[in-house]
């Protein structure tokens, strides 16, 4: 039997913020690279909160990335304004890239009337018509054959413009992974899919996942373009995407990317990682090179960044968050009739009678 081809994980900052002898540095502005490290710290102070929020039961749901940070932070600076990022639900980075601003992201968590979803989505499934953030959706794979069919409706209006989409190696199980990929691939749309393997779906490892060598060979079998990637460097994962846009609007069609990066947090609030993995063993090679170690260092060596400049960033970060929490716990819950609205241009008979009887029912409730 045939054997794939060997592809190898490209790298550029390496875990001592150095960059690799040899490799092709891409362009990025000082100003940027500070910009984005604020984005990943930024996350973290937001990861950090949300999660006491959610133990104090004053959110009912989150989804932290401690550790991925530059999968999602890298892939939406490589992209244009016009181009659709289809999230999966740990980018939050990638949402603040784009322009989401944090009072939005909390009251989404919230799920108050200041929800651009007006509360129709369980919390961390934000997303934003007006930044081309698809809305998350929580079943597995579904956004990878969306992403494949915008990306053609792209080719065929002949825009400036790509579609990413973001999935876990978990995710490349599904059905859909095959459609989305298998049509992109035929057609040769515009698409660039994201794989974050972070080397665990909830808790089963990939040797459970799949019996091919790695993720990224899949793109063979699509006759499309793959490659491997060091998930937590920021600067592949920003040349990376880069490529993969402009070989999908030369016509070259879509790229598979594999980012290795690791989850050193839980799966989800709902998650305890140490059931199935080893802090020391599984998470410890990992602490020493998840991406803000690697950043930081680099950033320090050009002397662009301080311990002081940190300080004060995550502190201006916490107020921040603080007071978008205040604003959306004290913003009213979205109105009743949001259940109901943005389905039909005129409500059909039957949801209009569901409506009657709900209206019905809370009034009765009310008088209990």
């Amino acid at each position: 039997m045939a054997k794939a081809p060997k592809l190898p994980v490209k790298q550029i900052l390496d875990e001592n913020g150095e960059f690799v002898k040899g490799a092709q540095v891409p362009e990025i502005p000082k100003e940027d690279l500070i910009s984005l490290f604020k984005t990943i710290l930024k996350v973290r102070v937001v990861d950090s909160r949300m999660f006491k929020m959610q133990r104090q039961g004053r959110i009912a749901f989150y989804m932290a990335s401690y550790g991925e940070e530059a999968t999602h932070v890298g892939a939406a600076y490589a992209l244009k304004p016009q181009d659709w990022i289809f999230p999966q639900y740990r980018e939050q980075g990638a949402a603040f890239v784009r322009g989401l601003s944090l009072q939005l992201f909390v009251n989404q968590l919230f799920g108050n009337s200041g929800d651009l979803n007006r509360g129709r989505q369980m919390p961390m499934h934000w997303g934003s018509r007006a930044l081309n953030l698809v809305t998350v959706s929580s079943p597995l794979g579904t956004q990878i054959p969306q992403c494949a069919g915008t990306a053609y409706g792209m080719k065929i209006k002949k825009q400036d413009a790509v579609a990413l989409t973001f999935f876990g190696e978990g995710t490349t199980s599904e059905g859909d992974f095959h459609a989305g990929l298998n049509f992109a691939g035929v057609y040769k749309a515009p698409a660039i899919f994201f794989c974050r393997n972070n080397g665990w779906a909830i808790s089963t490892p990939i040797h459970r996942q799949t019996a091919s060598e790695n993720i990224a060979v899949k793109a063979v079998g699509y006759g499309i373009e793959g490659v491997r990637i060091d998930g937590n460097d920021l600067f592949a994962v920003i040349d990376s995407v880069r490529t993969a846009r402009e070989r999908a609007l030369k016509g070259d069609g879509p790229t598979l990317i594999e980012a290795l990066t690791y989850r050193l947090s839980s799966h989800s609030t709902s998650d305890d990682p140490s059931a199935y993995r080893s802090e020391d063993k599984d998470d410890g090679p990992w602490k020493l090179r998840e991406p803000a170690i690697r950043l930081r260092k680099f950033l320090m060596k050009e002397n662009l960044w301080s311990g002081k400049e940190e300080q004060d960033w995550e502190k201006t970060c916490e107020k921040e968050l603080l007071d978008a929490i205040r604003v959306a716990e004290n913003t009213p819950r979205a109105e009743l009739d949001a259940l109901f609205e943005d389905m039909y241009d005129d409500l059909p008979w039957n949801l209009k009678e569901q409506k009657n009887q709900l209206i019905t029912f809370l009034k009765n409730e009310g008088k209990r």
